[in-house]
């Protein structure tokens, strides 16, 4: 799910559209702009990519474009919104120049721009639609960023559950729409899931690919369906933690451990779970019981969480006690 703060980019909604992937500490590094090819895979950035949405997700996305080279411009809801984007998008950009000092800070700044207004993206070669796990926003919001983008334009959504052939039902040129979900944190995945709808075209798909090689991530091409690879197996085995920890089987902790010493996982299924925020994996897993069967339905473990508020590291409380800056 995508993390902007806006719903209908008109007021503030806490969720964010990304599951996480394992770590990795690598981070992509720029590469050369390059005029977008129509008909053949192109392993260069596009050369212009407008995202919609500044928030965790939105920023993450932003940032690792202008590491590989793009002009990208981000639409927020307000100005205020869009300055916090842009404030955003420029810590992370600091922090990829302390890592790797070859980097341009003052070029790499240079190529963003942040607004409110979407008549910005009538020259972009992708948009990203990257506000939160709604169907109904998520709806609009592409409708409106459509009716602004030029014709040879790629459309994406950031989802991480809602289906790519229901979100292609509305749009205007359903062949070069498709899913491209990121995950949390951005800048150090590894992977990009590409979802084909049955309307997306071969050389739609083998551009994306080609895109997100250029991030210096992996992608994975999978065909829609429901929580598509990703979020449909990393939330069933979030959500068995969390009834495990429900029934009182096991310790968070201890539960985590079974996983990242028995399975080798990067890190166990609750932490994940606060890394990602509960009220995501609510959402999540709400829409996977509506698609799937009672199979995803949430514990009340859960659904009492998020209705106190313990949404994991970004309310500084969840299955941890996270005492980070968020």
């Amino acid at each position: 799910m995508s993390d902007t703060d806006a719903r209908s980019l008109s007021e503030p909604h806490p969720r964010s559209s990304s599951e996480p992937h394992p770590r990795s500490s690598s981070e992509p590094h720029p590469r050369s702009l390059s005029e977008r090819s129509e008909t053949k895979r192109t392993d260069n950035a596009p050369a212009r990519v407008g995202v919609l949405g500044g928030g965790r997700m939105g920023a993450g996305i932003a940032h690792a474009f202008l590491l590989a080279g793009s002009h990208v411009t981000v639409v927020e809801r307000d100005a205020a919104s869009a300055d916090a984007a842009h404030a955003r998008i420029g810590d992370s950009i600091r922090r990829s120049v302390e890592r790797d000092p070859s980097l341009d800070e003052t070029e790499l700044a240079g190529r963003l721009t942040t607004g409110k207004e979407l008549a910005a993206f009538t020259a972009v070669d992708l948009a990203i639609e990257a506000v939160p796990e709604d169907r109904t926003l998520k709806d609009d919001a592409l409708a409106r960023v459509e009716a602004a983008l030029p014709e040879h334009a790629t459309l994406a959504s950031n989802t991480s559950s809602i289906s790519i052939d229901d979100l292609a039902a509305g749009r205007l040129r359903p062949e070069r729409f498709l899913g491209l979900h990121f995950f949390n944190p951005v800048p150090a995945s590894a992977l990009v899931e590409i979802v084909r709808g049955a309307a997306t075209d071969a050389a739609t798909v083998e551009s994306a690919t080609g895109w997100v090689a250029a991030l210096g991530k992996t992608p994975i091409v999978v065909s829609d369906s429901p929580g598509f690879a990703s979020s449909r197996l990393g939330v069933m085995l979030g959500l068995e933690a969390i009834r495990m920890l429900e029934e009182g089987v096991a310790s968070a902790a201890d539960i985590d451990a079974a996983m990242t010493l028995g399975y080798r996982h990067p890190t166990g299924p609750l932490r994940t779970t606060d890394v990602v925020g509960l009220d995501v994996r609510l959402g999540i897993a709400e829409e996977l019981e509506r698609t799937l069967g009672a199979r995803f339905a949430p514990p009340d473990l859960l659904r009492r969480m998020v209705a106190e508020g313990k949404l994991g590291r970004k309310s500084g409380e969840g299955f941890y006690a996270w005492n980070e800056e968020r």
